[in-house]
């Protein structure tokens, strides 16, 4: 029989989680293993943030995450803030800055965010492996690992392999999922979020004509609304808005756009044909829109009326343009999917998991933490908060 090689905890997954986890476990004094199967550690954080690793936000709550159980996530979030985070940053001395919405970037590079990782997992001794494939996984007494590079125990493993988002990186694998499954965790059916939308007919060519134009809007779906920025591209839809809202929407499911939230559309063009009844619709919005998108919106809704002075058009045609600018309604045909997906929406069901520890409720041992889970934060830092904050839960725990 060949040698098994024995840890006190073993790691799946070498990305923002996954490090979190090894360090604060060898900070115990704990033996720990990390398994990585790309040849990368933390590849996620790196190209995260346009590069610069959107790293937490000054304002962390609940609300921020959508979860089956609303609470679950108050627990870890307490055990280890954003300004627990925050603390690390600036002991590494690395610069960082704030976006707009409390959101904390690296002033240089996200390089930075994953070499204070690796440097607390080197300071501790963890022995972190890449391009490592893990080939099953057994309970006896404690957890067996057979590995494209040995023979692994440990008594305790910490799950921290990821979602199905971004497989051009190498990692989203789905082992992550059936592991949960080979224990017998319950699964909510995953989908691509933190993702633009696409279009189909005449609103795809409308937005392809636009591909590039933003401006700020307020998008909604019955259950939940976004005011933030929206970007036109040749598929479709995409920008903050967009991406904050693909976490709520469903396919099938209207989204509706108010292009102008800033102000009645209706009111605006009815109050302009008492002042100034000789301007025409487009002289009047010229003020609110860019050009090319007025123009666009224009051939849609009411090119009948080129040329028209605001005098020459009914109260009911104005009413109706501008119900229409404020409540642009269209069901996207779908989304981009998990290609340049954030995040993916879905995993393990955490009504199978401790609060409080992240370990599994009826399997001594084993621990799922991070994106795995069924825990989708909103765009501006908090999916990683959740990476540190439940990766720390973990690693004091195993």
């Amino acid at each position: 029989m060949s040698q098994e090689f024995v840890f006190d905890v073993i790691i799946l997954g070498g990305g923002a989680a996954g490090l979190m986890a090894a360090f604060t476990a060898g900070q115990r004094g704990k033996r720990v293993l990390v398994l990585e199967l790309s040849n990368k550690l933390g590849k996620k954080i790196l190209m995260s943030g346009g590069g610069r690793c959107n790293f937490t936000n000054l304002e962390v709550h609940a609300d921020n995450f959508i979860c089956d159980n609303p609470h679950f996530v108050k627990s870890a979030l307490a055990q280890y803030t954003q300004w627990d985070f925050i603390g690390m940053v600036a002991t590494h001395g690395v610069p960082y800055h704030e976006k707009g919405h409390g959101q904390l970037f690296c002033d240089n590079s996200a390089k930075d965010i994953l070499k204070i990782l690796v440097d607390e997992c080197h300071q501790v001794d963890v022995d972190l492996r890449l391009n490592c494939e893990v080939e099953s996984v057994e309970y006896k007494d404690v957890y067996h690992l057979n590995t494209s590079q040995g023979n692994f125990s440990a008594a305790s493993l910490i799950v921290a392999t990821g979602g199905l988002s971004i497989p051009s990186l190498g990692g989203a694998s789905g082992f992550g999922y059936r592991l949960g499954e080979q224990f017998s965790l319950s699964m909510n059916s995953t989908e691509a979020s933190l993702v633009p939308v696409t279009l189909s007919g005449k609103w795809r060519e409308f937005s392809a004509s636009l591909s590039g134009v933003s401006l700020p809007v307020y998008v909604s779906v019955p259950e939940k609304g976004f005011a933030e920025n929206l970007l036109f591209t040749h598929r479709g839809l995409s920008g903050p808005s967009i991406l904050q809202l693909s976490n709520y929407w469903h396919l099938g499911e209207p989204i509706t756009v108010d292009l102008l939230p800033s102000e009645d559309i209706a009111h605006v063009l009815l109050g302009a044909k008492k002042s100034n009844p000789n301007k025409s619709i487009n002289g009047v919005l010229s003020a609110f829109f860019p050009k090319s998108l007025l123009g666009a919106l224009q051939q849609q809704w009411w090119n009948a009326l080129t040329g028209n002075t605001l005098h020459e058009i009914k109260n009911q045609q104005l009413e109706a343009i501008g119900q229409q600018l404020n409540n642009w309604t269209i069901v996207p045909s779908g989304t981009e999917g998990y290609r340049t997906a954030e995040v993916t929406r879905g995993g393990i069901n955490v009504n199978s998991i401790s609060s409080q520890t992240m370990q599994v409720k009826d399997q001594e041992g084993l621990f799922f933490i991070g994106e795995v889970l069924d825990v989708t934060g909103h765009l501006g830092g908090y999916n990683f908060q959740w990476a540190w904050s439940s990766g720390y839960v973990a690693g004091m725990n195993a």
